[in-house]
């Protein structure tokens, strides 16, 4: 199955003409803030670029507080079929680019995989643009020597292999439920409130999406082990989990659009899931709870 799904050769090159922003020309440095968290390896996907529901004000934080030797973009960066129907792309989703495109320069190995909302990209698979390599799919080995297949996910996904007009209508209805979690986080902002995801609540609640999650993990975690690897690393379902399936490990790296999550590997291997709201919300409630001037004055003097 991987042997022709890492050369193949598909997509839709017009859609790039859509992307003036993606100039790699000139890019400068992003502004370094003190201490940077050093990992081996960073994966983040299902970024969702070009949509209003692409957190990307959060991603700029994970990415100006975090470095690693190799960044593996695992599918759905850019939202093409989004953009096909209506051009959104605000400042803040060009900066994004320009951060991975600088961390590439600095010398960061970035591999992109692209997904089926970023498909466009697949039909360069095997080159190189702005240090960012770009293949269908990819074997990461840890440093305690475990190798991984690294893929979007997206063809185990039943409904895109059998159904694809389903599939669209489906990103609609998400669509739809995006922009309504959109909103009510606005409201939350206004009350300071933390960051909420109404989907993600949703998606744990319902009967039938656990279901699909469960079979979906369970169908990658069987491929991977067809395969001969101790593990995978996917996206596409934006939930981050972490399970062991008949002995394979199982890893999704999350999204950046319901639950803000980025999988990283330590410098010994070690693997976790960062869930990226949560540690904004305790780094604002640490800086809230910090004393003051005159607080620390009295504790000194005591």
């Amino acid at each position: 199955m991987f042997d022709t799904y890492l050369d193949a050769d598909v997509g839709n090159a017009d859609v790039l003409r859509m992307f003036p922003a993606l100039n790699i020309d000139g890019v400068p440095d992003p502004v370094e803030p003190g201490d940077r968290r050093r990992y081996r390896t960073i994966w983040i996907s299902d970024v969702h670029l070009g949509t209003r529901g692409c957190n990307a004000a959060m991603l700029l934080d994970f990415l100006d507080r975090t470095d690693s030797d190799t960044l593996y973009l695992v599918g759905d960066i850019i939202d093409g079929w989004r953009l096909k129907k209506r051009f959104f792309w605000p400042a803040a989703h060009n900066e994004v680019v320009r951060r991975i495109l600088a961390r590439a320069r600095r010398g960061t190995r970035v591999v992109y995989i692209p997904g089926n909302h970023d498909e466009m990209f697949r039909q360069f698979t095997g080159m190189s643009f702005g240090g960012v390599d770009i293949r269908r799919a990819a074997f990461h080995t840890t440093a305690d020597g475990r190798r991984l297949l690294v893929t979007h996910g997206d063809e185990f996904d039943a409904v895109m292999l059998a159904h694809r007009w389903l599939a669209f209508v489906g990103d609609t209805l998400y669509g739809l439920t995006m922009e309504l979690n959109r909103w009510t986080n606005a409201v939350r902002r206004r009350l300071g409130m933390p960051y909420w995801s109404l989907s993600k609540m949703a998606k744990h609640k319902v009967k039938n999406a656990v279901e699909f999650i469960s079979r979906y993990e369970e169908v990658v975690a069987r491929a991977a082990r067809d395969r001969g690897v101790d593990g995978v690393v996917c996206g596409h379902i934006h939930t981050a989990e972490f399970r062991t399936i008949d002995g394979v490990e199982y890893w999704n790296d999350g999204d950046w659009v319901e639950g803000c999550n980025a999988l990283v590997e330590h410098a010994d291997g070690r693997m976790e899931i960062l869930h990226w709201a949560d540690e904004m919300a305790a780094r604002a409630g640490a800086q809230d709870s910090a004393p003051g001037p005159a607080t620390i004055t009295r504790l000194r003097a005591a």
